[in-house]
């Protein structure tokens, strides 16, 4: 049987492997439902994680708190010592944010997954990240996982790593220049019109001057990774943040400013270049200042956020 079918909701395997966790890592009505009864839907699949919703059946109610659905997550391929490094480091963080309450509860943790709660909600839309209802309490989110002391690495090498990982992915392209279409050809010259060696070199001597201080950070805060719950009991828990395998101790200043970039950039666009820019939606100066005022951070140098929006200037 191929991984599919395997991993298919409709697979009797896949029914019984999540019927087995569910009884085994949850409580009180799962403890006596039938494998048959369960209902599971598979969310999403692909290399990376398969996310499947598993619910109790209408007529085995919760009864002793137990949640009535969850979502299984199975880790997808993983190659290499980095990769099994992320994942558990990935692990650690969700664990965490799960007990602060600024994520998914995690129900379980097993070889090769985990049980999370399953979240009825929806992600935001770009529009709404200038909301200032929104705005201010994605703020708190994000004072409050700044806060937070995670057992990894203190030292601030993911922005660093991450643009040296893009820039050898770059020039890995442009060596395969010749077995590109005619529009990525064009799009490798542009970029071959900058010197961005040069530039990568410029940008990092100038953001150490920033002085910013280093604490633990999302470093992906975009709208797709924020949840907007349907049935939030206050206005503080209407916010959920997600998706935490970008985390690590980084510049304070790179969060806020990423997320403000994402003001400006609206992934639904199916064309290429698979998004929309609206420059004018980057936050002015007043709504900056409100989004940090409730976290009592001091943004440095307004320029600094608009460097990693549009670029350096001449220099």
């Amino acid at each position: 049987m191929v991984l599919h079918d395997k991993m298919s909701s409709e697979s009797g395997e896949m029914r019984e492997r999540a019927f087995r966790l569910c009884r085994d890592y949850l409580h009180g009505a799962w403890k006596v439902v039938a494998p048959h009864e369960i209902v599971l839907k598979r969310i999403s699949g692909g290399l990376s994680n398969w996310l499947y919703l598993c619910k109790l059946p209408s007529n085995r109610p919760a009864r002793n708190g137990e949640p009535s659905q969850v979502l299984l997550r199975f880790y997808g391929q993983i190659h290499g010592e980095k990769a099994l490094e992320g994942l558990i480091t990935e692990s650690v963080i969700f664990t965490l944010l799960s007990e602060r309450r600024l994520g998914p509860k995690l129900h379980g943790v097993f070889p090769g997954g985990r049980l999370e709660e399953f979240i009825p909600a929806r992600p935001l839309h770009t529009e709404e990240l200038k909301d200032p209802k929104i705005s201010v309490i994605v703020a708190e989110k994000m004072a409050q996982i700044h806060s937070m002391n995670v057992p990894v690495s203190k030292e601030p090498r993911w922005l660093w790593d991450t643009m040296n990982r893009w820039m050898q992915s770059i020039q890995d392209e442009i060596k395969d220049e010749q077995n590109t279409d005619p529009h990525s050809s064009q799009l490798l010259r542009n970029i071959l019109a900058h010197n961005l060696v040069a530039e990568l070199k410029w940008l990092r001597k100038f953001l150490l001057k920033v002085g910013s201080p280093v604490v633990f950070c999302h470093n992906d805060l975009q709208e797709g990774n924020i949840l907007l719950r349907d049935d939030a009991s206050s206005p503080s828990d209407s916010l959920v943040p997600i998706d935490f395998e970008y985390c690590a101790y980084n510049y304070r200043a790179f969060d806020l400013a990423n997320h403000f970039c994402e003001w400006v950039y609206d992934y639904s666009n199916k064309q290429s270049p698979n998004f929309f820019e609206t420059r004018t939606n980057y936050p002015s100066t007043e709504q900056q200042v409100s989004f940090r005022h409730p976290t009592r951070y001091v943004v440095y140098f307004f320029g600094f956020f608009f460097i990693f929006c549009f670029g350096s200037p001449s220099h």
